[in-house]
């Protein structure tokens, strides 16, 4: 069985990331997503479970793919999971030089697991999380950038906030 993990933060999950997860989907016959606990990432909108949940509702019609979590080295949490493949979205050139470099290191350290590169759909080429969230808070309309299930819960967190 051909497992790959989709690593990322995902906070939120937007249609970008979920691009690769189908695509992804299609190629292995079980994609991992895979949250990381990143103690670094200041300020983040939802917690870990909170993404976690997002995820499953998002990719709940999707047999293949399961939702999980995991802190420290992304290959060591491989190696518990028995998988050999990493699925990584691009949306461009910056993406690319950052990704290289941890592909690399990933490299380094298991030559086994390979790294695979998947562009992301040109329509989502200037989606990210935190473009979700900047607008999000302001209440604009972010239905055509995320599932339904993320949009209310952006609607929710950020009408707990003062802007």
């Amino acid at each position: 069985m051909s497992i790959a993990v989709c690593p990322g933060s995902f906070d939120p999950v937007t249609y970008g990331h979920l691009d690769i997860i189908q695509r992804g989907a299609k190629v292995f016959d079980k994609v991992i997503v895979a949250v990381l606990i990143n103690r670094n990432k200041t300020d983040p909108v939802f917690t870990v479970e909170e993404r976690l949940e997002l995820l499953r509702e998002a990719t709940k019609d999707i047999p293949n793919v399961e939702i999980d979590t995991f802190n420290g080295l992304l290959i060591d949490y491989m190696h518990t999971r028995g998988a050999k493949a990493i699925i990584k979205g691009l949306r461009a050139v910056s993406d690319f030089e950052y990704e290289m470099q941890m592909a690399s290191i990933n490299r380094l350290i298991d030559t086994k697991i390979e790294t695979f590169f998947m562009m992301t759909n040109n329509q989502y080429s200037f989606l990210s999380s935190s473009i979700v969230k900047e607008v999000g808070k302001y209440g604009a309309d972010v239905s055509s950038l995320v599932p339904p299930n993320v949009e209310r819960a952006l609607r929710a967190k950020f009408s707990e906030e003062p802007r």
